[in-house]
C-alpha cells in the first residue's frame, strides 16, 4: 500500500534539480505547493512528505519554510552518508534530526541512511548498527539505502560522474547485497523485526523487482522508499511497468516518491531540470495518488490520465 508521497529527491543536489536555472529554489517551491494542492484534492488523508534532503540541510529548510512549503507538507524527508559523501560525523545523526524537526517544525523521516562497502564491508557493517543504533526513537522512519548493490554496467544518478574521484564509485557498494545478489556481512546485521525499511530506485523495467520483494518478505521487511519517474511516464508501457512494480511492492508500507523532470517539459531538456510549467508536475503527481492511492482503497482502480503528460 501507499503510505505517503514524496515530493522529489534531494533538490539541494544538482544531481536531482539544477539549480543553476533555479538558484532560489522558488520554482521547486511552486511545484511542491501545486503538487501539494493536487494531491489533497485526490486524496485528502494521503500523507505528503518534502523530498528528502541532502546532508540533512537546515538551511535549505528554513528556505522552504519562508516560501510556505511546510504549510503544504505533513513531513519533512532527510537524508545522510557520513561515512562516505557529509561533511559531519556519524555521532551527529541525532542533532541533525533534532534540528531539522526543530527548524520545519514537522516530524521528520530519514528516508536515505547508508554506508557504502566501497573500502570494506566491515566499515559498511559498522555504519549500519551505528547509524541505526543512533536513530532509534528519533524519528518516525528510517529508510537503509539500499538492498542491492548499483549494476557496474549502470550509471550513477549524478551529474559529475569520474571527475568526483572515489565519491562516485562509492554510489555502487551501498547495497546490503551485491549485484549479483550475494549477501555482505551487514545483510545479516539488518534488522528482522520491521522496524527499519529501505530505500531502494528499480529503474524502468528493473529485472531485480522480484528478488527485491523476495528477500523483503524474508527478512519481514515492512517499509519501503522507491519513486515513480515523471520522466519515465513518457516511455512506451510506462503505466504498464508502473502498475506491475506498485503491484509487487503492495505487501509493504511505501513511501512514493515522484521526481524526474521529462525532457521536453523542462526549461533544459534534461531530467533535473525544473519544469516550464509546475502544474504539469502537480497533474502528474494528481494522476499517480488517483491511481495508486485513492481516497478510497479498492483492490484495483483505473483512472484516465489527466492532462497531457501520458495517454
Amino acid at each position: 500500500m501507499i503510505e505517503a508521497v514524496v515530493l522529489w529527491n534531494e533538490p539541494n543536489n544538482l544531481s536531482h534539480w539544477n539549480f543553476h536555472l533555479d538558484p532560489e529554489w522558488r520554482t521547486f517551491a511552486a511545484m511542491v505547493r501545486a503538487a501539494s494542492e493536487s494531491i489533497r484534492a485526490s486524496n485528502p488523508d494521503l500523507p505528503i512528505v518534502l523530498g528528502g534532503v541532502s546532508s540533512c540541510d537546515p538551511d535549505f529548510l528554513r528556505l522552504m519554510r519562508s516560501y510556505g512549503v511546510m504549510d503544504c507538507v505533513d513531513a519533512v524527508g532527510v537524508h545522510g552518508f557520513p561515512l562516505d559523501w557529509n561533511h559531519w560525523q556519524i555521532d551527529e545523526w541525532p542533532d541533525r534530526v533534532e534540528e531539522a524537526h526543530q527548524v520545519a517544525g514537522k516530524p521528520v523521516w530519514v528516508l536515505e541512511v547508508g554506508a557504502s562497502s566501497f573500502g570494506s564491508e566491515e566499515v559498511q557493517a559498522f555504519g549500519l548498527l551505528k547509524s541505526l543504533d543512533l536513530l532509534h526513537g528519533k524519528t518516525e522512519r528510517i529508510h537503509w539505502y539500499s538492498l542491492f548493490d548499483l549494476p557496474p554496467s549502470w550509471p550513477a544518478e549524478t551529474r559529475h560522474k569520474e571527475s568526483e574521484g572515489s565519491a562516485y564509485y562509492r554510489h555502487y557498494y551501498l547495497g546490503l547485497l551485491k549485484s549479483d545478489g550475494s549477501p555482505k556481512l551487514a545483510a545479516d546485521l539488518f534488522p528482522s523485526n520491521g522496524s527499519v525499511g529501505f530505500c531502494q530506485w528499480f529503474h524502468f523495467e528493473d529485472p531485480r523487482l522480484y528478488d527485491a520483494v523476495q528477500w523483503m518478505k524474508k527478512h519481514n521487511v515492512r517499509y519501503l522508499r522507491t519513486g515513480l519517474s515523471w520522466a519515465d511516464s513518457f516511455r512506451p508501457n510506462a503505466v504498464a511497468w508502473f502498475d506491475r512494480m506498485l503491484d509487487a511492492l503492495y505487501p509493504f508500507d511505501v513511501a512514493l516518491t515522484l521526481c524526474f523532470t521529462p525532457a521536453h517539459l523542462g526549461i533544459e531538456a534534461h531530467h533535473t531540470s525544473p519544469p516550464r510549467d509546475v502544474k504539469q508536475f502537480a497533474d502528474f503527481a494528481a494522476w499517480a495518488v488517483d491511481r495508486y492511492a485513492p481516497r478510497t482503497t479498492p483492490a484495483k482502480v483505473t483512472h484516465s490520465r489527466r492532462g497531457t503528460v501520458l495517454a
